[in-house]
């Protein structure tokens, strides 16, 4: 099992979201989220290229941008957004 961090940008992204789309959506990105503790590595993420750890996921319409840590057992979320060109953006 792994442990969830997130950042404090993913955490403001989160805030933004929560206003601005349909609640039954929103819950479906917060489980998809939780469901990294248990599955870090599901079918369906990308690792994202150039970056050692960082990976990618589709939710929906949006993306999740994470690292997982095996060795401290943990998935830091980086970024959450609409799936768009500037979504992998620093």
């Amino acid at each position: 099992m792994y442990r969830i961090e997130v950042s404090p940008a993913a955490y403001r992204d989160l805030e933004k979201l929560k206003g601005r789309i349909q609640r039954p959506n929103f819950e479906h990105l917060r489980a998809a989220i939780r469901g990294l503790a248990d599955e870090p590595r599901p079918h369906r993420i990308r690792k994202i290229r150039g970056a050692e750890r960082a990976y990618r996921i589709r939710i929906g319409n949006y993306r999740v941008v994470y690292e997982i840590y095996d060795d401290k057992n943990l998935v830091l979320i980086l970024h959450i957004g609409r799936r768009a060109e500037t979504t992998y953006r620093p």
